[in-house]
């Protein structure tokens, strides 16, 4: 015979208090857990969200970002002749030759610290290859001219960028006239400006990078080999995808082992808190196991009740930490890219892999804390728990 499920959920009722502590501390590993994940999926989907399957990014070789990158003229006039790159109705080539530096800025919360920000130089083709980019406010830069416009997350994290607001680098003042919203991509943490007057007031001779627009799908790898055999050209060519992918290893792998040091941690002590609870559930529990055996329980019965307590105990308190998690997904965070030493701002994003890692973390923890206990319960001879009680 098998145990009711109504009756495990009643004992865990008639509980109350022990039930609500121990689920509450498995709520809180959970909730770290599950914001670790979402963190980590936030900046990843904020990076790779940025880059366009249609496009490729060429940099210096051996460079790790468009910061490091130096391409010269000549070799970004020999990339944009390439036939696997996209031609426009006019016949020009799709392709956008930039420049990009930091910059750093005055915080809106902390105006004694600090942090650098991505200024890009593109032409007038850089913009039509980000088509995800608009503006909220104001107007685009015109080419030719020092004006800038900023991404959304600068506008709001940043002193001193507002409309109209003259911002002093490179020994120019750049007038501030427009705030775009990339689409909480990586492009809002920037300040995109024109290129040529960009190259002049850096006295850059050479490019940061190239961005190209494939003519197929298929020519990333005839473009590669092509790139890869010229040796007028020692660059690298990723997909801009992929390029972006790679900015976000550095951050992703500190927020990953940080975030699951602490979940580890503080599971030990959910666990323990679990187990404390359901051998206190067996001590006090004695003589109705016995009476459950001498109705015709059989042990296996008794093991499946307790541990299925443990179970739906870590469940509930699992999906009480990760309904606090949910909430999570309204905050932006900014932090320095380990990768480029820029600002980055993301957002916690929960997906339904998440919340399936989420609760089955929280389900281990319970199957942990109350497997020994249940084999406890589940051993106890007839006799000796009819006269315990």
């Amino acid at each position: 015979m098998r145990i009711p499920l109504n009756y495990v959920a009643r004992n865990l009722w008639v509980r109350k208090l022990t039930t609500v502590l121990t689920a509450g501390g498995m709520a809180l590993v959970v909730f770290v857990f599950a914001a670790v994940l979402m963190l980590d999926a936030g900046l990843k989907a904020t990076l790779v969200a940025t880059g366009s399957p249609d496009n490729v990014v060429v940099i210096r070789q051996g460079s790790q970002t468009e910061v490091q990158s130096g391409i010269l003229r000549d070799q970004a006039a020999l990339i944009e002749t390439a036939p696997e790159v996209a031609r426009g109705a006019d016949g020009r080539a799709l392709v956008s030759k930039e420049v990009v530096v930091l910059n750093s800025l005055p915080k809106i919360d902390q105006p004694a610290k600090r942090s650098n920000v991505v200024v890009r130089g593109l032409p007038d083709m850089g913009k039509a290859l980000r088509p995800q980019a608009r503006i909220t406010q104001g107007r685009m830069f015109q080419a030719g001219s020092s004006e800038i416009v900023v991404g959304g997350s600068v506008a709001r994290g940043f002193a001193g960028v507002e409309l109209g607001q003259r911002l002093s680098f490179a020994g120019r003042a750049w007038t501030v006239v427009g705030v775009f919203d990339a689409g909480r991509t990586a492009f809002d943490s920037e300040i995109w400006g024109d290129v040529d007057q960009m190259m002049q007031a850096f006295r850059r001779v050479g490019y940061s990078s190239v961005i190209a627009r494939l003519a197929t799908p298929a020519s990333f790898e005839p473009m590669k080999a092509r790139l890869d055999d010229d040796p007028r050209l020692k660059v690298d060519i990723k997909r801009e995808t992929r390029f972006y992918e790679d900015q976000s290893a550095g951050l992703s792998t500190f927020i990953t082992l940080l975030g699951m040091a602490l979940s580890v941690i503080f599971s030990l002590g959910a666990m323990i808190g679990a187990a404390i609870t359901m051998y206190a559930a067996v001590a006090t529990r004695t003589g109705e196991i016995g009476t459950l055996r001498a109705l015709g329980f059989q042990r296996r019965s008794i093991l499946a009740a307790f541990l299925g307590e443990a179970l739906l105990l870590a469940l509930v308190g699992g999906a009480a930490g990760l309904g606090a998690a949910s909430f999570l997904t309204a905050l932006t965070v900014s932090t320095t890219n380990f990768q480029s030493f820029s600002e980055l701002a993301f957002s916690f994003t929960l997906t339904p892999r998440i919340v399936a890692q989420s609760l089955g973390f929280a389900l281990v923890m319970g199957f942990v804390g109350g497997f020994l206990p249940a084999i406890k319960a589940s051993r106890m001879k007839i006799v000796d728990a009819l006269r315990a009680d």
